[in-house]
């Protein structure tokens, strides 16, 4: 207000001055708008990412330094599983934060959760309804999830340099496709002939799809940017650098290391020296399991068979060629974290990583995902919360053993960045263990493998039980890696009913 005078210069009366009337009111808008003062969101996640990282120390060999700078930040989930262990459905899951009982969603088979479970009110779509530009780069769900953003960014190099249709062998040449001298020659980022598949294996899953993108590994000498996943940081550093009146939710979804396992040749470089060294295996590991389950260990359902990879003597080559893909996304992940730091909106943002499955590199006679085991279903899990909220959780580098489960990262979203959620979801919000980790919390999480498999983790425990009826039991405590099965002796009857009486309802 000011003091209006006569011509004269006396007092008149007192009046409003329009222009300081007009920014108090619009301080008062932007102050009541539900995205005034809001923490942006980067929702990063990795595929076929096990807990060969070096913060969970699932490999003596991995090297993540940026995933663990971002665990030393944050709040690491040591015993985080995801709901299914293939990718639709375990995307599908995080995406509408609905079991696979509810969506229809069961296997990667299944078909897209848009057409299972039309009705499912997506993350990104509540991230827009409550006031967020939504973003989204590369892997994220199943069939056109991009739709769902008001921005997307695909790539047509998924996991190698070259488009799937530039690696499709024609009939002709698919017979060498095994061969010490296999004819599919294709051009490479710079005109060059390369050769596939890198590896000279046949191909157990579908020995008959002329399809180069499989169960191959090794490294291409090219550029980064000729692969997906660092055209997808690329666009992702990009739209960080710009300018926004709203509150951010950018989801960048990272290939690697899905296979084929390819990735750029220097990240292979540093095995010359330090041959890759096999995980842990049992000799007879299976004996102790039943018919189904090792079936469910042998067969070829997403990857090739552990037989056939000894048979080719290509165990270290694939443990190598893992690793190597880990440490891309690895370094991809940390230009991405970087140029957040350096944007306008990094001190406050929640960042959010994880994995939509773990993998199996002959742990179990098994390759691929697509089991209840360990190896399967457990995931890193890292949430770091915005510099300036920090006061308010946990300090950076606390670690959480408590059993969670990413159908949780829907409603925690929700309680963290205020969203309006309509309907149900099944998770639950991990904001209590994000301020105090060590809180227990007695919890049982579940991993479905396709209808009727389903798989529960304690805190001690892992029990599996398999479509027919057949059981597995392991005290996580003395066996990590899971080679006896307790299920068939009397002294451990009563944990197994008591783990048999929670199925119900838990697929």
């Amino acid at each position: 207000m000011c003091l209006i005078r006569g011509r004269a210069g006396a007092k008149t009366s007192w009046l409003p001055d329009m222009r300081s009337l007009a920014s108090f009111f619009l301080a008062l808008i932007l102050t009541c708008h539900p995205s005034a003062g809001r923490s942006h969101v980067l929702f990063i996640a990795v595929d076929d990412l096990n807990d060969w990282i070096g913060c969970l120390g699932g490999h003596p060999q991995a090297l993540t330094p940026n995933i663990d700078r971002l665990a030393a930040r944050g709040i690491l989930f040591t015993n985080a599983h995801c709901v299914a262990s293939a990718c639709n459905p375990s995307r599908a899951a995080v995406f509408s934060g609905r079991r696979p009982v509810v969506t229809g969603v069961w296997s990667n088979q299944s078909g897209s959760l848009a057409r299972c479970y039309p009705q499912a009110r997506l993350l990104s779509t509540t991230f827009a309804g409550s006031g967020y530009d939504t973003l989204g780069a590369g892997k994220l769900l199943h069939s056109q999830g991009g739709k769902s953003y008001g921005e997307y960014f695909g790539v047509n190099q998924r996991w190698s340099p070259l488009s799937k249709e530039a690696v499709r062998y024609t009939r002709k040449e698919l017979p060498t496709k095994a061969t010490d001298n296999p004819r599919h020659l294709v051009a490479d980022s710079l005109g060059r002939e390369a050769t596939l598949p890198l590896n000279r294996m046949p191909s157990d899953r579908k020995p008959a799809q002329a399809d180069g993108e499989s169960f191959d590994w090794g490294g291409w000498d090219v550029p980064d940017v000729d692969f997906g996943d660092t055209k997808i940081t690329d666009w992702a550093i990009g739209k960080l650098k710009e300018v926004r009146k709203r509150p951010l939710f950018l989801a960048v979804g990272y290939y690697r290391p899905h296979i084929p396992l390819w990735a750029p040749k220097r990240f292979f470089e540093r095995f010359q020296g330090d041959p890759g060294k096999l995980p842990a295996a049992k000799e007879g590991d299976l004996d102790d399991l039943g018919t189904v389950g090792r079936r469910w260990a042998r067969r070829a359902v997403t990857a090739g068979s552990h037989a056939t990879v000894i048979k080719h003597g290509q165990w270290q080559k694939a443990v190598e060629a893992y690793l190597a893909c880990t440490s891309y996304v690895d370094h991809e992940i940390g230009r991405l974290l970087a140029a957040l730091d350096q944007s306008e909106s990094g001190e406050n943002t929640w960042i959010i990583m994880w994995s939509d499955h773990g993998w199996h590199l002959g742990e179990k006679e098994h390759w691929g995902k697509w089991t209840g085991w360990e190896r399967s279903t457990r995931v890193p899990l890292i949430v770091v919360p915005p510099r300036a909220q920090a006061g308010k959780f946990a300090g950076g580098g606390s670690r959480c053993q408590q059993p969670v489960s990413l159908l949780d990262l829907y409603p925690t979203l929700d309680e963290l960045c205020k969203l309006k959620v309509p309907g149900v979801l099944d998770g639950r919000s991990l904001g209590p263990l994000l301020r105090q980790p060590s809180r227990p919390t007695g919890r049982v999480v579940t991993t479905t493998f396709d209808r009727g498999n389903v798989s529960l983790r304690s805190d001690r425990w892992r029990y599996i039980r398999y479509a027919d009826g057949e059981e597995e039991l392991y005290d996580l405590t003395v066996d990590p890696n899971e080679w006896s099965n307790l299920s068939g002796l009397p002294e451990h009857a009563d944990t197994r009913a008591r783990f048999s009486a929670l199925i119900t309802g838990r697929q």
